[in-house]
């Protein structure tokens, strides 16, 4: 077999003039539409258009140009199946061995602020994926090409023997069907999301590659990091690195749980993250003094940790950021003086994540955990409460100073693992209780944690308390608020124990479970 004739019709023209013109170089015969056809025969490239092969014009704006027996036949007819051979001489068709297409843009036009649902729909591509469909289904005698990647493996591949290589159609079909799939995928994400349909009857997702990562979770595990189409600013995905090596799999995680942190804040804050939880919070009049309580939350956590920050690294913060060893830093932005500090460390990871400092509020977004053989989906922990939410169960009000850092504590605690305490001071995190079996748990390692910062600290709690036994320990603990959601059979202990010391305690009716 050779390649005799090829069909090239791609809304993306990169390096297409070239390809084409080495194609008719060799022989190669070329049909093509449209833009293309117009481009082609501008750059005297020896082209056809489908309309000479179809017999009939393009119609519709071009809706309807290659969908045409004379297309899907050249295209489908099995080469070595007599049947097959013998319709196409009875029908006078000629094979098509090539097939070179990309399609319209529909990403990019949803992705766009002010784009309208006609315009969206106009941009999805039908002959496009059918001629690829058709190609890569037949790849055991036709060659496709859906990425402008591929244009010189197939071209040396050609040149050198005629015909590209069994292996080769196969990888390039396979990529045509994750392609489509993905793009279909997208399609119908758009219209579900239309229609208001958080849960509908089929779930498709599509991801696009960023990276193939040194390793997973640990050294002999393999990973790759992945992105959704017009990912929002403010991710981890989105982010530019402005120095150090690149981010492994643990790196990605931390960072993304040091974002979804830092992200509920309008003041300055800075979060400290290790292991997916947050080991110091902070918030202050700028972004030095925020660094400076997130760092005295927990001087021996935050080494080899992540800082996340919701304003631009100055140069004080970043003097002080350079004294201590960490693998990343992430900020809206970095003054030359900050970068050029920071960048004297070779192995520092600086992230600069756009629109942290304009962020305002957080919409839910789904959230997909993979289970074997199938996965769970949810809506993101996005609820944001204010003090008018809250619900005083005791005897005792909370100060103003004590509804303020209950709010504080309570936007923390939400990102950290189940069961969680934190308790908080002076606008900081002073002892974080995280992933512990039972609350009392979580409750004397914050404590202790926490030591003398505990007197005069506020308590929050992810979940409620089943008992009195955590509101006796924080009592003992010099600890003179909590904030947590009520809803136990027991809440009436709790608050009796809570009027007995004399403690502030607001419910919430929100529970934030993170497992």
């Amino acid at each position: 077999m050779a390649i005799k004739r090829a069909l090239i019709s791609v809304f993306d023209k990169t390096g297409i003039v070239e390809f084409a013109s080495e194609l008719s170089k060799l022989g190669v015969e070329i049909i093509s539409t449209g833009g293309t056809l117009s481009l082609l025969k501008d750059k005297g490239v020896p082209v056809i258009g489908i309309s000479e092969v179809t017999g009939f014009p393009e119609i519709m704006d071009g809706r309807v140009k290659t969908l045409h027996p004379n297309v899907h036949g050249g295209l489908l007819a099995v080469r070595d199946n007599e049947e097959h051979q013998a319709s196409m001489k009875e029908l006078g068709l000629q094979y098509i061995d090539l097939v070179v297409v990309n399609l319209y843009p529909f990403a990019e036009t949803i992705a766009k602020p002010d784009v309208t649902y006609e315009d969206a729909i106009e941009n999805i591509d039908i002959g496009g994926p059918t001629m690829l469909r058709s190609a890569a289904k037949n790849h055991a005698f036709v060659s496709v090409i859906v990425d402008t990647n591929d244009y010189a493996k197939v071209l040396e591949e050609v040149q050198e023997t005629g015909d590209t290589t069994l292996a080769t159609r196969k990888t390039l079909a396979a990529k045509v069907f994750r392609h489509t799939g993905a793009y279909d995928a997208l399609i119908g994400d758009y219209l579900t999301g239309l229609q208001g349909e958080p849960y509908p009857e089929r779930y498709t997702v599509t991801y696009e590659k960023m990276q193939d990562l040194r390793y997973g979770e640990n050294p002999h595990q393999s990973a790759a990091f992945y992105r959704t189409p017009n990912a929002a600013a403010g991710n981890i995905t989105t982010a530019e690195q402005l120095h150090g090596k690149e981010l492994s799999y643990n790196n990605i995680n931390d960072a993304n749980t040091a974002l979804q942190i830092v992200k509920e804040f309008s003041e300055p804050a800075v979060v400290a993250v290790k292991h997916m939880n947050p080991c110091g919070v902070g918030i202050g009049t700028n972004v030095l003094e925020a660094y400076t309580k997130a760092y005295n939350a927990d001087p021996t956590s935050i080494f080899g940790g992540i800082v996340a920050a919701n304003r631009a690294i100055d140069e004080a913060t970043a003097q002080l950021l350079h004294e201590i060893f960490l693998e990343i830093v992430i900020a809206p932005d970095f003054t030359p003086e900050a970068l050029e500090i920071l960048a004297k460390k070779k192995n520092i990871r600086l992230l600069k994540v756009a629109g942290l400092d304009t962020i305002a509020g957080r919409e839910s977004q789904p959230v997909i955990t993979t289970v074997e053989g199938g996965m769970l989906v949810q809506a993101s922990d996005a609820r944001q409460l204010t003090e008018a939410d809250l619900t005083v169960v005791s005897e005792r009000q909370p100060t103003a100073e004590e509804m303020k850092q209950l709010l504080f504590a309570w936007k923390v605690v939400k990102h950290v693992k189940s069961n969680a305490i934190v308790l908080v001071a002076d606008d900081m995190t002073v002892g974080v209780g995280a992933g512990q079996m039972n609350r009392v748990g979580a409750a004397k390692i914050a404590i202790e944690q926490a030591g003398e910062k505990s007197k005069g600290s506020v308590l929050s709690s992810d979940a409620f308390f089943p008992m009195g036994d955590t509101l006796e320990m924080a009592a003992k603990a010099g600890i003179t608020a909590v904030i947590q959601p009520g809803g136990s059979i027991k809440d009436e202990e709790s608050i009796r124990v809570a009027n007995e010391k004399g403690i502030a305690m607001v419910m919430t009716g929100v529970r934030h479970f993170k497992h």
